[in-house]
């Protein structure tokens, strides 16, 4: 009797509800979902000896990203070591920053000038040319997995480039292809669809779809050179799959769905977190789990995190591994700008009411603009807030137009009409370092370097995956120079998007320099976190009053141990604690404490404190 095998295993377990799934979806296509079915074991048979062997690794500890020792980096490959060779060469630097989950920024092939910072994918099984080759990083994995770093990859589900083979044979009217998007010969049905839905750049790439030279109009929900799939088509679900389990078999650990709320289009709908998106996550999750058990998926969902809950499916049926809190992430920076908490604990309220299953990464700055998606609602009727002068007055802090303000940031897709307008900046710019140094106040350097470590501890003392934008390790600052390139000029999220600078990380053992003092003061940070039962996964997360509307207190709980981390978002000394008896210790610089019912917190400064029993 013929061996069963690990893919015969896994597939057996999952088969029922795969069919139903796929033939629902596709109105029992059985002949698809047959060819569906030997690409999943066609790409079992071509995953290596040394993939499998880390599957069955993760498959026998299904929580191991879970685990407090985990930290992130996100960098650009070009910016920080010109190639993926270069990357290579500089995991030491890694490995000294503590990192051992890297996400690269997108790095396939795009057409040059039309590639939206590299979402604009022309071929999903080529690297970009000036990057390197897909030889070139699956050796980068191959190192990242020898050290214990896993590598997280961007793939983009919702469209191609328009120079994708795909679209230019489409456009070429072959048949099979033109399927594939959506295409029509008049603007009758489209106008349909701007009636229900919303536009993602309304100034830089207003409408939902482009009209080409021939006269043809096609679905181009972000850039007009970014061409929308059909997923209602069983054979773009089936290739694109197979183009992601093509990236797992490079030695891929994560894969982060970009923009995976738009993949489903329906008349009449807003196209945004339709059912049958959750059917098709649902389906890549049993493929990944046949294929490559080890392989997670990162969903991208712009939303706050009690309705990006959806994502993560439910216990019996997941979706993805993880997603992102976004909506934290933003009124992080609005509380620091107004300096109340009242939102930022009403969010974290939220956010602590999750299962705790539920894991979130959790950052301050990525690749991407800063949106005000608030919960205008709730400001509205708590402090009479209008939103569109409260998003000026945002805008007007980070930039340096409000007076007192030190952050310096720039705008992104300004739209004068709404009053609206995202953030771009790093991290140290907008805490105020940009401005600290220009002046060459000692004063202010301090200010901005305790804001900034203040930020990152909140970031740290949240639940899930803290993840660190590269060269905010070192406090790197905005880089001016895109105004002067012209395929960047117009996109100002470049602003924080530019060279690693080597020279400020030669500073980072020097705790005389804002850089060694952020660099060590930040590892010493991670260092706490991943030692503190108190930052497991599991541990119970509970936020309270701290006597300040300038402070939050957040608690963790595991067994007999407790830690109170507070967080002070003014400019001010402050008074604030939480109603404990017993002995803390702060654990950052080991001082004692009897009473913490109201301890003094510094400007922007924060405070965790331990109790061991």
């Amino acid at each position: 009797m013929k061996k069963q095998t690990d893919f015969d295993r896994r597939l057996e377990r999952r088969y029922d509800e795969l069919k139903w799934l796929y033939c629902e979806l596709y109105h029992n296509d059985t002949q698809a979902f047959g060819y569906f079915l030997e690409m999943l074991r066609s790409c079992w048979n071509q995953r290596k000896r040394a993939l499998r062997a880390q599957d069955s690794l993760r498959e026998a500890d299904p929580g191991w990203y879970r685990r407090r020792e985990l930290l992130g980096m996100m960098l650009y490959v070009d910016a920080f070591a010109g190639n993926l060779k270069g990357v290579k060469g500089k995991l030491s630097y890694l490995e000294e920053c503590g990192v051992n989950y890297l996400h690269l920024m997108p790095l396939l092939d795009t057409p040059k000038g039309r590639s939206d910072g590299g979402y604009a994918v022309s071929d999903f099984r080529s690297v970009r040319p000036d990057l390197g080759t897909m030889d070139d990083l699956e050796k980068l994995a191959d190192a990242c997995r020898k050290r214990g770093i896993s590598l997280c990859l961007d793939f983009v589900m919702n469209h191609t480039s328009e120079d994708h083979e795909w679209a230019r044979r489409a456009r070429a009217g072959e048949s099979g292809y033109r399927e594939r998007y959506f295409f029509y010969d008049s603007w009758e049905i489209p106008m349909k669809f701007e009636r229900t839905v919303p536009q993602v750049f309304p100034t830089t790439a207003p409408g939902s779809f482009t009209q080409l030279e021939d006269g043809q109009i096609v679905m181009t929900s972000f850039y007009p050179y970014q061409w929308d799939l059909n997923y209602a088509n069983s054979a773009v679900f089936n290739d694109m799959t197979e183009n992601l389990l093509f990236l797992a078999n490079r030695g891929m650990d994560v894969l982060r769905l970009d923009a995976i709320p738009y993949i489903w289009k329906e008349l009449g709908t807003d196209c945004r977190n339709l059912p049958q998106v959750h059917t098709l996550s649902r389906m890549l999750r049993i493929a990944c789990e046949v294929v490559c058990p080890s392989v997670l998926l990162l969903g991208e969902v712009v939303m706050e995190p009690s309705k990006v809950a959806a994502y993560f499916g439910t216990t019996e049926k997941p979706e993805c591994h993880m997603l992102y809190n976004v909506t934290t992430m933003a009124t992080t920076w609005h509380t620091l700008a107004t300096g109340d908490v009242s939102l930022l604990r009403k969010q974290m309220e939220a956010v602590c009411a999750l299962p705790k299953s539920f894991l979130f990464l959790n950052y301050l700055r990525c690749h991407d603009d800063i949106g005000w998606g608030l919960d205008y609602p709730w400001l509205r009727r708590s402090f009479g807030i209008d939103e569109v002068a409260h998003k000026r007055y945002l805008n007007d802090w980070f930039t340096g137009r409000w007076p007192g303000s030190d952050s310096r940031g720039e705008l992104y897709n300004n739209d004068p009409r709404l009053g609206d307008a995202r953030l771009c900046g790093t991290t140290a710019s907008l805490c105020g370092l940009e401005a600290a140094a220009f002046e060459q106040d000692p004063f202010k350097v301090e200010r901005a370097v305790a804001c900034d470590l203040t930020l990152h501890a909140w970031m740290l003392s949240q639940s899930g995956i803290p993840v660190v934008y590269s060269g905010d390790e070192v406090g790197q600052l905005n880089d001016y120079t895109y105004h002067d390139d012209p395929d960047r000029r117009e996109d100002s999220r470049y602003i924080h998007r530019g060279a690693f600078q080597w020279e400020l990380a030669g500073h980072r053992d020097d705790p005389d320099t804002p850089q060694g003092k952020l660099f060590q003061g930040l590892r010493r940070l991670e260092q706490l976190r991943a030692s503190e039962p108190c930052f497991d996964a599991g541990a119970d997360v509970w936020v309270e009053d701290s006597g300040s509307p300038h402070v939050l207190a957040l608690c963790r709980r595991t067994g007999d141990r407790e830690l109170v981390c507070l967080f002070n978002f003014s400019q001010n000394f402050v008074q604030a604690g939480v109603n404990r008896e017993g002995s803390y210790t702060e654990l950052m610089y080991g001082t004692r404490h009897e009473d913490i019912h109201s301890i003094q917190l510094w400007p922007s400064g924060f405070a965790w404190l331990l109790r061991e029993s």
